[in-house]
């Protein structure tokens, strides 16, 4: 009988084993932005994947085999929506568990391309879709106050999915607002001295963040990759870098346009970089912070230093 008993214990050890009280929720989102939104709600209970490496473009990323086979097995899948991983759509169909397009969340204070945008030129205009005039801008989360709702969304879905921790997820998501709210202060103080400076960005990508801390960029030098602008178009852009004088233009890593040294060359301006992406962020429950004070450092570094 002794024996027996044995056994039965041995046996539902096992069990309690293979089927503990609750299972990590598996997280993927497309861009690292989302991520480190995620890595916040989810701290110290999982860890959120990510799809894309870091340098790649949400715009045209090539899935490889094995990247669908993540989309098609997580828990979770959260995207910005077909306004940026334009790539994403036709392989969400042939998937069951949520997916969640975060730019048709309620409570998002969503901008579009203005009409008179300079965002693309002539040359790239038809490769440069997403930047349409009237389209959505969907860079949506370099506004701290959209990812605070998509926080509240990740926690709400974490939530229902693994219950026993909604107490982990909400607490995570009121410090993650909290932490906003110093962010936010710090951003103000930082970029209060740079109002009214007068600056270049090669990709219209910074407007959420800019409008949030009352900045606005000059001019935009939007050219896809595979085009080169005429010979008209670079002349045109180099008279009104000499007409502002002293400024910044920005673009963005890991690589610099080859226009960018034929643009400057004998000119008073400096070339910088902004990394909307964050894409080598740890994916900690700081990280999302960390994109948005290193954007705002890196915007006053340069400003400043004219």
């Amino acid at each position: 009988m002794s024996r027996l008993f044995a056994i039965y214990v041995a046996f539902a050890a096992s069990l309690f084993v293979i089927s503990p009280a609750h299972a990590e929720v598996n997280v993927l989102t497309s861009i690292k932005p989302l991520q480190l939104i995620a890595a916040a709600v989810q701290d110290g209970v999982g860890v959120p994947e990510v799809l894309l490496p870091p340098g790649a473009s949400p715009h045209n990323y090539a899935l490889r085999p094995s990247d669908v086979r993540r989309v098609q097995s997580v828990d979770l899948l959260y995207w910005i929506g077909p306004d940026m991983e334009g790539f994403l759509p036709r392989v969400l169909k042939g998937r069951s568990l949520p997916s969640i397009a975060v730019q048709g969340l309620p409570g998002l204070k969503l901008r579009r391309f203005a009409e008179d945008s300079q965002s693309h030129a002539e040359e790239a205009d038809e490769h440069d879709h997403d930047h349409r005039p009237g389209s959505l801008d969907a860079h949506l989360w370099l506004s701290p106050v959209n990812a605070r709702v998509i926080a509240a969304k990740m926690a709400a879905d974490l939530s229902a999915a693994d219950p026993t921790n909604t107490a982990r997820y909400q607490s995570n998501l009121k410090a993650f607002d909290e932490r906003l709210d110093a962010l936010d202060a710090r951003l103000k103080a930082r970029l209060a001295g740079i109002e009214g400076k007068p600056y270049f960005v090669f990709h219209e990508a910074f407007d959420y963040f800019e409008d949030a801390y009352g900045l606005k960029h000059t001019g935009v030098f939007s050219v896809a990759a595979e085009v080169q602008p005429g010979a008209q178009h670079v002349a045109a852009m180099r008279k009104r870098l000499q007409e502002v004088g002293k400024t910044c233009v920005f673009s963005e890593p890991p690589l610099r346009p080859r226009l960018a040294e034929t643009l400057v060359a004998g000119l008073p301006v400096k070339l910088a970089e902004l990394d909307a992406l964050g894409g080598y962020t740890p994916a900690t429950a700081q990280g999302y912070e960390q994109v948005l004070e290193k954007l705002g450092s890196d915007l006053a570094g340069c400003l400043e230093s004219l």
